[in-house]
């Protein structure tokens, strides 16, 4: 077969420092598979609600955050609650009672809520001072996998190490008999 103007295809062509031209395409699909490629999926990947830099922060060294379900009408509901958490991808994961409000909300549809993440103590007592905490936005899901449950007893043990000794088998127990979830929080808007 010919090519365009003076190549022809068929013919191996050198290209510098002894390449031909079939070993610089082969190469170059697999730099741009392993070198582009990656890095546009993970581009996608954060095309998302990125945290502000406070926020971001805040996940990765408050030992609360302050939850409140927001209603189909996006408003916040009545329910706020301060609660141990643990940072996973950029999602706020906490692990909650089956038949409390942050969990039925979330098998009623209610699947938004606000998240402040700070510290201030308990939320009856802070005069509503952790809404001064960085916050954002996060759609919430129950997370059934072990691996997520396994990853949050290793953080809370670390994280929480004053009262592991009590609430650790607490936990497990919860898990084992599926009287407790694994809420996930993921960021959607500020």
């Amino acid at each position: 077969m010919k090519g365009c103007g003076r190549f022809d295809l068929d013919k191996p062509i050198q290209l510098e420092d002894g390449v031909t031209r079939r070993q610089w395409i082969v190469g170059g699909l697999a730099w741009l598979s392993a070198v582009v490629l990656p890095l546009k999926a993970s581009s996608v990947r954060a095309a998302g609600y990125v945290l502000s830099k406070e926020a971001a922060k805040a996940l990765r060294t408050s030992p609360l955050i302050y939850v409140s379900p927001l209603r189909s009408d996006g408003q916040e509901s009545q329910c706020h609650g301060e609660v141990w958490f643990f940072e996973d991808q950029g999602d706020a994961v906490i692990f909650t009672a089956r038949d409390r409000w942050k969990a039925t909300a979330v098998r009623d549809g209610l699947d938004q809520a606000r998240i402040w993440v700070g510290d201030v103590g308990p939320v009856g007592r802070s005069g509503g001072r952790f809404r001064q905490e960085p916050s954002f936005r996060a759609s919430a899901s129950v997370d059934t996998s072990p691996e997520t449950f396994r990853l949050l007893m290793t953080d809370f043990a670390k994280r929480y190490p004053d009262e592991w000794e009590k609430w650790g088998p607490r936990f497990q127990k919860g898990w084992d008999q599926g009287t407790r979830v694994i809420i996930r929080y993921k960021p959607i808007a500020s």
